[in-house]
């Protein structure tokens, strides 16, 4: 017995060297790691204000050096509680890292983890997170009844200050944006005798689906000879112009390229002018816009050419009448088209250059061509920079939007040519839509409005079925059965909307139907589930149609889309 206690005493005489041994200068073998409570998650009557503490009757110390102390306080439906532990600050907990763990003391913050909001601490002294400490509420109301005579007194000047803007952006700046953009368009007036060969040769490569290839480009000086181009045949017929399809010979052999030539009158020398000054822009370069090559004048015929791009498929009006379209050529028609509409719109490129914005104000289906890969590209833009400041009411009736028919469109402001625009798309938008087998039972194609009009409906005419009716075409119920189709509905009805300030911005519907494409793969991918259920399980189930504003409304919310009704951005 006497041998076992002097053994015992000097096991902790010799303890008590090693745990001192620090203070020493000798090499110290068994460091003292954190001392923390250390509780599972616990109620707690504490109401995370002031300071409380955690209650917990565990006192551990932490396996690992690199550990600290941390306490979790979390407000639940049924009360509070408190969770205590200890934790490696360089490894995440509940989804967060810890920081100021280098405190004595137990701060108390606010932080967002995998299971919610919680009020963390972390710190390193001796059982520190047994006391918690949280911030104090700071009463947003302020003491100083002067403050609140003050902020009265400032409100009326911040009414007035915030009116006066809204005025000035309202009224001033579409003036000063229409000026800007009026004298932009002289100086950028192209030099006389068009194109030279590089600037075709661009042109004709910019799309390589294009249906027309760029070999014979190299060897031409547009600028001193005339292209040698023999007229084919006459495929189609303007108000202003005939349109050939001509063959584009090259000099060193019997190959030629096919091209269209845009033929106008002697008498229509503006005309030609105007749309040539656009085609010669190179910002109007994009795939969903017509490809120009060069212009020519033919003295001796007392006639003038636009040589452009040839698409074999011929304008949308063609290609409806005499094919019915799918969903997804419906997507690739409808989206392209926008897109071309946007870059005309647009008053910057996309790598953010300034460009002149253009309105295209005659768009219908007969004015955009099909190319090769079923996308859309714009033509006839005679009417889209000079006539601007003349006249609102330029056209066709069909086409037309209300504003344009009412002859009430702003001519100071751009932003009211682009929003008919948006209405003129729409109807073309339906068109499409018209011929998609998805809509269930196709009808031969119609322009807008059909039958309600007769085939060349004058302005008075459309008046009585826009303005005074109210008038649409219109959107059957058996449209809405498939979703896609809604979505594509839903789009064309904000975009014919009667106020033109509530109409989409083309840009928005090439986000819309874009965002389209990922919706239904999202269904489709949903839908493919039913596929694994066996035929003996599904039950039928009687599926009732909504009103059709309800139902468009609805699926609208799938396809929310941040867009705005200006071209802010």
């Amino acid at each position: 017995m006497e041998d076992q206690r002097c053994s015992l005493s000097l096991s902790i005489f010799f303890l008590t060297v090693l745990l001192d041994s620090g203070t020493t200068g000798m090499p110290s073998f068994f460091p003292m790691n954190q001392l923390c409570k250390f509780c599972d998650v616990e109620s707690s009557n504490c109401s995370g204000t002031g300071t409380c503490t955690s209650n917990c009757s565990i006192t551990a110390i932490c396996p690992s050096a690199e550990e600290i102390c941390v306490a979790l306080w979390r407000k639940n439906e049924t009360g509070f509680s408190i969770e205590t532990l200890c934790h490696d600050p360089s490894k995440s907990l509940y989804g967060m890292m810890l920081d100021d763990f280098n405190s004595s003391a137990c701060l108390m913050k606010e932080k967002n983890t995998t299971g919610g909001m919680v009020q963390v601490c972390s710190c390193t002294g001796e059982e520190c997170n047994n006391f918690l400490i949280f911030s104090p509420v700071v009463d947003p109301t302020p003491d100083d009844p002067l403050v609140s005579v003050v902020l009265v007194s400032l409100l009326p000047l911040l009414v007035m200050g915030i009116a006066g803007m809204f005025y000035w952006y309202r009224v001033y700046r579409p003036r000063l944006r229409s000026q800007e953009w009026k004298s932009s368009i002289k100086k950028r007036k192209p030099k006389s005798g068009g194109l030279d060969c590089s600037d075709v040769c661009v042109i004709m490569m910019d799309d390589d689906r294009s249906d027309s290839s760029s070999t014979h480009a190299n060897n031409l000086n547009h600028n001193t000879e005339p292209l040698p181009i023999e007229l084919d045949q006459l495929v189609g017929k303007g108000r202003f112009a005939q349109v050939y399809k001509a063959k584009l010979k090259q000099a060193a052999s019997d190959q030629f390229e096919t091209v269209a030539v845009k033929i106008f009158p002697y008498e229509e020398y503006a005309s030609w002018k105007n749309e040539k000054d656009i085609f010669s822009n190179s910002d109007l370069r994009h795939e969903n816009v017509l490809h120009f090559l060069t212009a020519e004048e033919k003295k001796a015929q007392r006639q003038y050419w636009l040589i452009t791009a040839f698409h074999t498929r011929g304008n949308l009006q063609e290609h409806l009448t005499h094919n019915i379209i799918s969903w997804e050529e419906l997507k690739i028609l409808g989206s392209s088209l926008a897109r071309g509409v946007s870059h005309l719109h647009s008053d910057r490129l996309p790598c953010g250059r300034p460009k002149v914005a253009i309105v295209h104000r005659d768009l219908k289906s007969s004015n955009i061509l099909v190319k090769n890969d079923l996308t859309c590209c714009l033509l006839d833009s005679s009417l889209s920079v000079d006539d601007l400041a003349n006249s609102g009411q330029v056209g066709t009736a069909r086409y037309m939007a209300p504003e344009v028919l009412e002859a009430r469109l702003n001519l100071e402001n751009i932003e009211s040519f682009k929003q008919a625009d948006i209405y003129s798309m729409a109807l073309v938008l339906w068109e499409m839509t018209s011929r998609c087998e998805a809509v269930g039972e196709v009808k031969d194609y119609e322009p807008a409005y059909g039958s309600k009009v007769r085939e060349h409906p004058c302005v008075e005419s459309m008046k009585d079925n826009v303005l005074r009716d109210r008038g649409r075409p219109e959107i059957p119920d058996t449209w809405l059965r498939h979703q896609g189709v809604a979505m594509m509905c839903g789009t064309i009805m904000e975009c014919w909307d009667h106020d033109p300030e509530a109409r989409l911005t083309a840009h928005c519907v090439a986000e819309r139907i874009s965002e389209m494409e990922d919706e239904m793969d999202k269904l489709s991918s949903h839908s493919s589930s039913t596929e694994k259920i066996p035929e003996e399980l599904k039950i039928p189930t009687e599926v009732e149609i909504p009103e059709e504003m309800m139902k468009i409304t609805e699926l609208q919310d799938i396809i929310a889309v941040d867009c705005s009704v200006s071209d802010q951005k």
